[in-house]
């Protein structure tokens, strides 16, 4: 009788011991995709790239000289005919909002900074783009 019982006791402790490890690895996982979630909503660090190399209505970065396009006497960039059939119709498309400023820059004079996953920036100076990496690194 008394090996029953501590055999139930013995049960109950791991049962108890269990339920407790896993609540504190679903807590610490958690905890860590949080902070991953974090790291990926924050700013990427930016590098400045040549505007030839980024297509200007989706803008993405391509590591070859895109199609220019030239409306009055400025020229941006797309990587198909229908982004440049884009830029010289849509004259939204060739604007941007500084993220640093949020002033309305255009693209065809904008310094540009590229993150890491190709996704491009417009910014109206080089202090600007600095800042925003700045930003990113903190």
């Amino acid at each position: 009788m008394k090996s029953g019982i501590f055999s139930f006791f013995l049960l109950i402790a791991t049962l108890v011991v269990t339920a407790a490890v896993a609540t504190y690895a679903d807590v610490t996982m958690a905890q860590n995709s949080g902070s991953a979630q974090a790291q990926a909503n924050a700013p990427q660090p930016l590098k400045q790239v040549e505007p030839q190399y980024v297509c200007m209505v989706t803008n993405k970065l391509y590591d070859k000289s895109q199609i220019p396009v030239v409306v009055g006497d400025k020229t941006y960039y797309g990587c198909c005919q229908m982004c440049e059939a884009k830029l010289k119709e849509d004259p939204a498309s060739r604007m941007a909002t500084d993220p640093v400023s949020g002033k309305e820059v255009d693209k065809s004079t904008a310094v540009i900074g590229a993150a890491p996953d190709g996704q491009v920036y417009y910014f109206e100076s080089v202090e600007d783009l600095t800042a925003y990496g700045k930003t990113a690194n903190q």
